[in-house]
Order: C-alpha cells, then structure tokens, then sequence
C-alpha cells in the first residue's frame, strides 16, 4: 500500500534518487518506512513532498522518536502536534496519525505553525 496518494507524487518519489544529507543513522527509504511504520504512522503527500524537496530524511531511531512523541501527545489528549526531532520540525494529526508537513531547520525561520494544540520535543 502506497501512503502518498497523489500518483505523480509517488511517481516522481519511485524513480528520484537515494540521498543521504546531514545524518549519521541509516536513513528510512520510502518502502521500509512502509513497511516498518505505516501500521504506526502515514506521512501525508504535502509532506512527502516537503521532505523531498527540503532534502530531510530521517532515520529509523528518529521515526521511533516522532512515533513516541506522537504516543505522549495523544494521551495528553492533542489532536494536533508540533513535534521537534533534532532540526526538524513535524506538524502531525495525532487524531490521524498522519504527518501533515515538515520544516528543516532552515525553513524554520519566521515560521508560524498554526491549527496546533502541542508541541512534543523528542
């Protein structure tokens, strides 16, 4: 099952390159992020393309980490949470346990997140 449900979106994902920039973990490629996570948690297709195209890739101790943060937002009752995992700042439905969009610490500048009701730094 394909968690991004534009088509062009997975097209362009399924044939773009493998890249590797600024981590020292194993990065989760698309396939075993399904396959390890998607149960767990869908990255959503805006967010896709922002991870994509900000080149943030985060490995698998990172995912668990957001997968936990998410875990503690929700049983404080959130619905929607920003979640900060090293440099990377995660607007996640908690409610959906979707990633909703992604923001690298040089986005981050001058960046309002709205429609939020916690922040989980993990």
């Amino acid at each position: 099952m394909n968690p991004v449900q534009n088509v062009r979106i997975a097209e362009l994902l399924q044939n773009r390159p493998s890249t590797t920039v600024g981590r020292t973990s194993p990065q989760v490629g698309r396939e075993e992020f399904s396959r390890l996570f998607e149960d767990r948690l869908k990255i959503s297709g805006h967010a896709q393309t922002r991870l994509d195209s900000r080149n943030i890739e985060l490995g698998k101790p990172e995912w668990e980490r957001v997968l936990a943060g998410v875990d503690k937002a929700a049983a404080k009752g959130s619905k929607e949470s920003l979640v900060l995992v090293d440099d990377v700042a995660l607007v996640v439905s908690v409610k959906n346990r979707t990633v909703i969009t992604a923001v690298d610490r040089a986005n981050l500048k001058d960046n309002v997140f709205t429609n939020i009701d916690s922040a989980v730094v993990v």
